[in-house]
């Protein structure tokens, strides 16, 4: 399999932008291929495709089947197994951000939570308590909104999105409602 000028330099790309998203760059360039790809694709095809030992290839599908961005496909009258990804963008993303609650966020507030509990030793153990219980407090409520933001449909969450700051001009109208309305003489007076 011969990848197009096109294809190769969205495999390459996605394989260093993965390197900073904390993949390794193969494992990004195999899911690239297994995005773009208008087929399911074996081991085979893939290593093929992208110049990786075959070993390589199977550690890669493991690590991405492990993060449940890939599935698994059986074609007729084959033994083999075939990759893709899933078709719908957002269930990527949302798989993506599961996962990497689940293994970087919850962890996270989970030592927090442990640390918080201990009664501090000096002014100094006050002061880095405070601190960080800023810190549990912003990525719990941050938690919270990302948990309701999976719960929204695909659509919704796309028209919340489209209104970006739209909805923050909202709160200002509000705000400045509130303070008009405050500011007029009452009744009577």
């Amino acid at each position: 399999m011969q990848l197009s000028p096109l294809l190769q330099s969205f495999v390459l790309h996605f394989g260093e932008m993965g390197s900073r998203w904390g993949i390794n760059r193969t494992v990004g360039q195999m899911y690239a291929l297994l995005f773009v790809a208008n087929k399911p694709l074996n081991a085979e095809d893939i290593s093929a495709a992208l110049g990786f030992s075959r070993s390589n290839v199977s550690m890669g599908l493991k690590e991405l089947d492990a993060w449940n961005l890939i599935r698994l496909k059986h074609l007729p009258g084959d033994r083999r197994d075939y990759f893709t990804t899933p078709e719908d963008v957002w269930e990527i993303v949302r798989t993506l951000v599961e996962e990497r609650r689940k293994r970087e966020i919850e962890p996270t507030l989970s030592m927090l939570r442990d640390i918080l509990l201990v009664k501090p030793g000096s002014d100094e153990e006050q002061h880095a308590q405070e601190r960080m219980r800023e810190m549990h407090d912003l990525i719990e409520m941050l938690t919270n909104w990302y948990q309701d933001m999976q719960k929204m449909e695909t659509e919704r969450l796309v028209h919340l999105l489209k209104l970006g700051t739209k909805v923050y001009k909202l709160y200002e109208m509000k705000d400045r409602l509130f303070a008009a309305a405050n500011d007029r003489p009452k009744k009577g007076a």
